[in-house]
């Protein structure tokens, strides 16, 4: 089922093909910082899927009459983005069922998380744009009842021994299955399309096991995980000890 974020890429890959000149692409890429000067705009939703969703552009994109000559590019950007969220919430209905609206639509200056990022490109020239999508189902009234939490498991005196040890710990966007031929084959500029949404969560590796996943944000300039699922401490400790 289409969440708010795919359906406001499609409609912004069609709006902006049609709004802008020279011909514009976008398409989804990795996220990475956006000098001094970027802009954006926060469209806050409610109905069956609420939250809000920010969009971030690379300053440098106003330098450029994308919008028409003699136009306030930054204010021709609010309008759009504006009818994309509009548009976005129209098309969320007809493929979903599900029932929204634009509650809110404010400029921001900047957002620290990221939930994914594109590039659009006209003629020679690039920007990249950041997305905070924070668009969910409303999250249920939780139970009053107390909840018990997994305590963790003992440690042998062995182990304790080894909580200093420092690991290397990776992040993994996802992955893909290719035969040999096509490994041999790549070359600079070639795309591998991964088996993961940019939305999705990324999985934090330890060894060869998943010890938790989260969100990728962006922290002084480096990435970072932004942790909203971690294994059981027992499984966790478990996948560790593969190690020794």
């Amino acid at each position: 089922m289409k969440t708010y974020f795919e359906c406001w890429a499609g409609v912004a890959t069609d709006l902006f093909a049609q709004a802008l000149a020279g011909e514009p692409e976008l398409t989804e890429a990795l996220p990475k910082p956006l000098a001094a000067g970027s802009f954006g705009f926060a469209t806050t939703v409610s109905g069956d899927l609420a939250g809000r969703f920010a969009v971030v552009l690379d300053g440098s994109v106003l330098e450029s009459p994308l919008l028409g000559e003699g136009v306030d590019q930054k204010a021709g950007w609010s309008e759009l983005l504006r009818e994309v969220a509009d548009a976005a919430v129209g098309e969320l209905l007809a493929s979903t069922g599900k029932k929204c609206r634009v509650e809110k639509f404010e400029e921001t200056s900047g957002e620290s998380k990221v939930s994914g990022a594109f590039q659009l490109k006209s003629g020679q020239r690039a920007w990249s744009i950041l997305v905070r999508d924070e668009v969910r189902s409303p999250v249920p009234v939780a139970s009053t009842e107390p909840v018990t939490q997994e305590q963790p498991p003992a440690l042998s005196p062995g182990l304790e021994l080894l909580l200093d040890v420092e690991l290397e710990a990776s992040l993994r966007f996802g992955c893909r299955e290719m035969p040999l031929g096509e490994l041999l084959d790549l070359g600079p500029g070639d795309v591998v399309q991964l088996d993961r949404h940019v939305a999705d969560p990324v999985d934090l590796i330890v060894g060869d096991k998943i010890v938790a996943r989260g969100e990728v944000i962006l922290v002084n300039g480096n990435f970072g995980l932004r942790v909203t699922e971690v294994a059981a401490p027992r499984k966790r400790l478990e996948s560790i000890r593969c190690l020794f």
